[in-house]
């Protein structure tokens, strides 16, 4: 049985490569077999928008690479559910199903995990 790796993701989907290479970890794990959770917190639910459109900036749009998650067996993805409300995100809004997380969750996921990166 392998450690639990948790990767945190709090940066928003464009303006640093944060967000794309704490996804390309989460999934460079995942095809290894490691055990992989993931939440995203603060700025980082932006990156959960459905509709998202790198183009405009001459980026990948990242939230297509999201999807991938659930054929990696990353398949629970948490969400801080403060980050949303504060930001008028509702569940349908989002390009994934996620579990959205009270702050007391979060700190009982982030106890259960071995390692854990955050960006």
């Amino acid at each position: 049985m392998s450690d639990k790796l948790l990767f945190i993701s709090r940066s928003p989907p464009y303006g640093s490569g944060r967000a794309r290479a704490l996804l390309e970890l989460s999934l460079a794990a995942a095809v290894f077999e490691q055990d992989v959770d993931m939440l995203f917190l603060g700025d980082g639910v932006y990156q959960l928008l459905r509709d998202q459109d790198g183009a405009a900036i001459e980026s990948k749009t990242l939230g297509n690479a999201l999807e991938a998650l659930e054929l990696y067996g990353i398949e629970r993805p948490g969400v801080e559910a403060a980050a949303l409300e504060t930001r008028g995100i509702a569940a349908g809004d989002l390009v994934i199903e996620v579990e959205p997380l009270a702050a007391d969750s979060i700190r009982q996921r982030i106890a259960a995990a071995q390692t854990v990166f955050n960006l």
